[in-house]
């Protein structure tokens, strides 16, 4: 998708980080915008900072399927079609799998799975009715590779690949384009956001969180720029920074025996 002017761009996760910044570039490439997100506030900051010429917000939580689908009858309401939907929200937890509550396990997967499929499948018949169209579901490098206490983080990243690579597959001779995304290290308020009980090496919120800040070198609106290059190029794969090309390289090289490697890459341990 090359175009996407007057096209009616959805974007879940919409009031900060990656979501906020494909919002604002969307709006400057001529699209109409439907946004959503759980934090009313920064949603409200991201409409005023993107001047797109018709835009529709939403108090959205993602792992309600209701919610997600009440937004998408209110888009076709007031839009009449939808183009370009991109599943962005997402949250993490830090804790090893052994003592993770399944509370907190319910609560990654409901967003970040659940969120992606509800996203997907709400939307997927309307875009079928398109003569051209997409589907962007955010996974990350964690769903390239896996690291100690991010265990669920991994789960629902993985999930997410598996079952957009599949509805790339499926969706093959169709006008819907299917996009899936593995951001590195982001500049993003994920890390702050978490669930966060115990890093990699044992650490705390504190050092978690300044870690993460020294490892992340990819800005918000460097990812998206990313995600609508290769989105207009076609292509059904996106890595996002060197870190993440990196760590794919490295997977395919060492499938068993990366994290000995990757540790060294993230600055995580000895």
């Amino acid at each position: 998708m090359k175009n996407l002017a007057e096209r009616v761009v959805v974007v879940t996760g919409a009031a900060s980080g990656i979501g906020r910044e494909l919002a604002i570039q969307a709006a400057g490439k001529g699209a109409r915008l439907a946004l959503c997100d759980v934090d009313a506030a920064g949603l409200q900051e991201t409409a005023d900072q993107a001047s797109a010429p018709t835009m529709l917000t939403e108090t959205v939580d993602v792992a309600d399927r209701a919610a997600v689908e009440a937004f998408r009858d209110r888009i076709v309401a007031e839009f009449g079609q939808v183009d370009l939907v991109i599943n962005n929200a997402g949250v993490a937890v830090a804790q090893t799998i052994e003592d993770v509550s399944y509370d907190d396990f319910e609560w990654i997967m409901g967003i970040n799975f659940w969120g992606v499929v509800y996203g997907t499948k709400a939307f997927l018949p309307e875009l079928k009715k398109r003569p051209e169209a997409a589907v962007v579901n955010i996974s990350s490098v964690f769903g390239i590779i896996s690291v100690p206490t991010q265990g669920t983080y991994n789960a629902s990243k993985f999930a997410v690949r598996g079952f957009t690579e599949a509805l790339r597959h499926e969706m093959a001779g169709t006008p819907v384009q299917v996009l899936c995304v593995h951001p590195g290290g982001i500049k993003t308020n994920i890390a702050r956001s978490a669930r966060f009980y115990v890093g990699p090496t044992g650490e705390d919120r504190g050092a978690g969180v300044s870690h993460f800040d020294k490892v992340a070198r990819t800005t918000p609106a460097g990812a998206a720029r990313k995600i609508y290059k290769d989105l207009a190029a076609g292509k059904g794969r996106c890595l996002i920074g060197a870190d993440a090309v990196a760590i794919d390289a490295l997977q395919r090289s060492l499938p068993e025996r990366y994290w000995s490697v990757a540790k060294k890459l993230l600055k995580v341990g000895n």
